[in-house]
């Protein structure tokens, strides 16, 4: 991976003996054989969930049907415990002894999520990972299908299916009673507002404002306030007092100090947007012969296709009296916004009315990367049955994808903003420190994901490595180096990181849960056993030894796994390092040196 005269990774395990003493410590026998048997136990119960469905859909004489009751979500149906759900949340015995919201089939109850639920959704790969949690007591690591999103140069770290799943569990534990589930989903939402697109931040603000989470609706609000985020939006999609609020921080003063002209202005774009909401082009029309206010002045197309049915936007587009390639508040072009809606007949009409499928917002994206953000694999690599109709997420993409190519022209542009710099080393910080993890947990699975990315022919971030005092990396900085040039030769080491992320992702699978949930905890502060007071130093040696045997378990699940030659190393317990397997010729020269 990195040569000898490479600077090592900042990140080192401390001293041998503070590491022998958390190790000692685990063979006392009482609190390691409480260890065993709760670990069996949280295994044992595990199974009832090894196949959800089968619980249900199953022969009714099979071996593995031992729930007694239902809950149907989205039509699939999931089996359940009864008494292991009572037992652990108060909302399921209420529940179960009222027998509320139930209908008996086959002798088994069924419940109806969406009667379950007074507001929001919590849809069925999220209920799975909550039904885990019930069950084990341990959480499961987010499922990358529904909790990524398609865009390979996201870092899926606050796109919108990350934001969508932990708010869809956020919910769960709120309505279900699990407080310290509650809790634990609270940070990771605070985790991501600041990095989130303001659009993105809208779900968790609804969550926090119906849970009654105010330490995470303090500073959604904040963050929306301090936006260019329009008041259509604010109305539209956000509960009334939260809206009422935002507006009274961004305009303090008395809002009927307003021009009498501005204001009847502002009545008749209001005029028409209420016509659209009625789905009276007509009244639309009629309102812009009397006044003198145009679609484009009303934002009208962009409401139509962000709020209206497809009908009423096609019917819009087809007065051909708005500019389809107009930008409204935040930037956006109409198209952006459809591709926001992933509605494909308003995008393919858009595009035959003069649409440009390369433009690119203030932040650069075009709309097939906002098309992509907004995908999960799992609906984008749905497979399609011969006579059935495409997904729509999928002809989205397809259609922009295929118009970009015919039609080039700026495509995804460079952009050397200060905002857009910012974030990409926020990424490229992201990427470089998950990278240097995988090399110190797993350097030869890095290794190989590295040199089939070609990651290593790309010279690393001297901003990362600058922070961490190296600075042998300052002869890497080229002082003549114009913005552009270094923007590109930044986007070519995040290319060949993600690469190498997406690499580590499909060939060592269990590796890169451990990393997901190593980077999603946030903790790298773990390697630093000195740091804190002396009970934060004690829970940091029980996280480390827990750590190590996550890393054994990962590489030895990957290892059976990928047994046809792509698993190339073996752990040698005894002397706590990877080794190659006879016969193999991976060179790890320079690897972990300096790392621990």
């Amino acid at each position: 991976m990195a040569n000898s005269s490479e600077p090592s990774s900042s990140i080192s395990f401390t001293s041998s003996s503070i590491i022998s003493n958390a190790s000692s410590s685990i063979h006392d026998p009482r609190p390691n054989l409480e260890i065993v048997s709760l670990n069996k136990l949280s295994s044992n119960l595990e199974k009832l969930l090894s196949d959800p469905n089968s619980n249900s859909n199953s022969d009714p004489d099979s071996d593995s049907n031992y729930s007694d009751a239902e809950v149907v979500i989205d039509g699939i149906p999931v089996g359940i415990h009864r008494c292991i759900l009572a037992s652990r949340s108060k909302f399921f015995s209420d529940l179960f002894k009222e027998n509320k919201g139930c209908v008996e089939k086959d002798g088994k109850p069924k419940y109806i999520m969406s009667e379950l639920l007074p507001y929001g959704n919590v849809g069925y790969d999220a209920f799975l990972v909550f039904l885990s949690y019930i069950y084990t007591g341990k959480l499961r690591s987010s499922p990358p299908e529904v909790s990524t999103c398609v865009d390979d140069m996201c870092l899926h770290d606050a796109c919108r299916p990350a934001i969508n799943f932990a708010v869809e569990l956020t919910y769960a534990a709120s309505v279900f009673l699990i407080p310290e589930l509650v809790s634990l989903f609270q940070r990771r939402l605070l985790n991501f507002i600041d990095k989130a697109l303001v659009e993105d931040v809208i779900p968790i603000l609804v969550v926090a404002f119906q849970c009654q989470l105010q330490q995470v609706l303090t500073p959604c609000i904040d963050r929306v306030s301090r936006s260019n985020l329009d008041n259509i939006c604010l109305q539209k999609e956000v509960p009334f007092e939260v809206s009422q609020n935002i507006k009274s921080i961004r305009n303090p003063e008395n809002e009927h100090t307003v021009e009498s002209e501005d204001a009847l202005r502002e009545k008749r774009i209001k005029s028409i947007h209420k016509a659209l909401d009625c789905d009276d082009v007509e009244l639309v029309k009629l309102i812009l012969t009397e006044s003198n206010i145009t679609l484009n002045e009303a934002h009208a197309l962009h409401y139509a296709v962000a709020y209206c049915t497809q009908e009423v936007a096609k019917q819009v587009l087809d007065l051909n009296l708005a500019d389809v390639n107009l930008r409204n508040s935040r930037g956006y072009t109409v198209l952006h916004v459809a591709a926001m809606r992933k509605e494909p007949s308003i995008i393919v009409s858009l595009l035959s009315k003069g649409a440009v499928a390369a433009e690119v917002t203030a932040d650069g994206q075009s709309a097939v990367r906002i098309c992509r953000r907004l995908t999960r694999p799992k609906d984008y690599n749905v497979k399609i049955e011969r006579g059935k109709e495409r997904n729509k997420d999928w002809m989205c993409i397809d259609v922009l994808e295929r118009e970009i190519k015919r039609n080039p022209m700026v495509g995804d542009v460079l952009v050397s903003s200060s905002a857009m710099a910012d974030d990409l080393h926020m990424k490229l910080l992201y990427l470089e420190n998950r990278v240097a993890f995988a090399r110190l947990l797993f350097p030869s699975e890095a290794k190989l994901a590295m040199e089939i990315a070609h990651a290593q022919t790309t010279s690393e971030f001297p901003g990362l490595l600058a922070s961490k005092g190296s600075n042998g990396n300052l002869r890497e900085m080229d002082l003549n180096e114009t913005p552009l040039v270094q923007n590109k030769r930044l986007l070519l080491r995040m290319e060949a990181l993600s690469r190498t992320v997406e690499t580590g992702r499909r060939y060592f699978p269990h590796c890169s849960e451990v990393l997901d949930k190593f980077m999603e905890d946030d903790l790298q502060d773990l390697f630093v056993l000195e740091k804190g007071t002396p009970e934060e130093q004690e829970i940091k040696r029980t996280r480390y030894v827990e750590l190590k045997e996550d890393v054994q378990r990962a590489f030895t699940k990957d290892k059976a796994e990928l047994h046809r030659g792509l698993s190339s190393s073996m752990y040698s317990p005894t002397r706590g390092s990877w080794e190659d397997s006879p016969g193999t010729k991976v060179q790890q020269k320079g690897e972990g040196e300096g790392e621990g």
